[in-house]
């Protein structure tokens, strides 16, 4: 992490197309072990969606390809459109991510000119606003699961419209649960070490929120911490759940039986140790 002058492992929760802007949750040191867990988080997305024409990349980053007429369009037969979305359903990622196939980037591939079969991948569109209509364009706002390519829901829509569609502006607006949380630009964190300043650093355990929470005593702490399986009489927890030690520092995830019984599975080193 140069901007912050450290030499310590860094990883982030989640990529941004080329085209989008917004919150990309870095996780540093033992806290890229939490990492998975933003990745799984729901995100919200604003978008803009140019109708009449696509590209091959979904976005305005590629050329126009093809070109369709738009037909005249009412703010509620959108919205009737967009509700249709709402819920599970199944997507086909586009060439142009960075899925693999057979170790290759798909995007590489399709620069190359070559086209592969994609399997649907399950998704969930929490939400899906109409939020500007003019003859040419949509903007909208969308809250959805890990998976969800937001250019293939822009073509899909415009396809439902009679029409054809690309993204050409998408800003992502957080990644549960720091929807309340400030962003920060490379730049400001450089200025602000060049400065002498240290930046605030969320812990790590934020992004753990949803998870309950399970308190161990000091003999219970030291014992998950050396790998091993503890029983906690006071807790009904079952699933994932967040470990925290006797003075309430967190130690990291376990998953618990619902009878009490605690097993750790991804601890982080304390601060410290080693």
């Amino acid at each position: 992490m140069r901007a912050l002058w450290l030499r310590i492992k860094a990883g982030h929760a989640g990529s941004l197309d080329p085209l989008a802007t917004g919150m990309l949750p870095i996780c540093l040191g033992e806290a890229t072990k939490v990492a998975g867990e933003m990745v799984a988080a729901r995100k919200r997305y604003l978008f803009t969606v140019a109708l009449g024409s696509s590209t091959a990349s979904g976005d305005a980053e590629g050329p126009v390809s093809a070109t369709a007429p738009v037909p005249p369009l009412e703010w509620p037969a959108v919205e009737a459109v967009l509700a249709g979305f709402l819920g599970l359903q199944q997507q086909i990622p586009p060439m142009y991510s960075a899925l693999k196939r057979a170790g290759e980037p798909l995007y590489r591939l399709a620069r190359a000119g070559v086209t592969v079969e994609r399997e649907a991948r399950a998704i969930e569109l929490s939400e899906l606003k109409l939020l500007g209509l003019t003859l040419q364009t949509l903007e909208l706002e969308a809250l959805c699961s890990k998976g969800t390519y937001i250019r293939v829901l822009a073509q899909d829509i415009a396809a439902r419209l009679g029409t054809l569609g690309h993204v050409t502006a998408l800003r992502r607006l957080y990644v549960e649960p720091f929807e309340r949380e400030p962003m920060q630009t490379l730049e400001t964190l450089a200025a602000e070490r060049a400065r002498g300043a240290w930046p605030a650093l969320l812990p790590p355990d934020l992004a753990l929120a949803g998870l309950p929470a399970v308190h161990l005593a000091a003999d219970e702490s030291r014992r998950v911490q050396q790998g091993q399986h503890v029983v906690v009489a006071a807790s009904s927890a079952c699933g994932r759940v967040r470990l925290y030690g006797e003075a309430g520092s967190f130690l990291g995830i376990g998953v618990a039986d619902g009878c009490g019984g605690v097993q750790p599975r991804r601890l982080l080193v304390p601060l410290g140790s080693g």
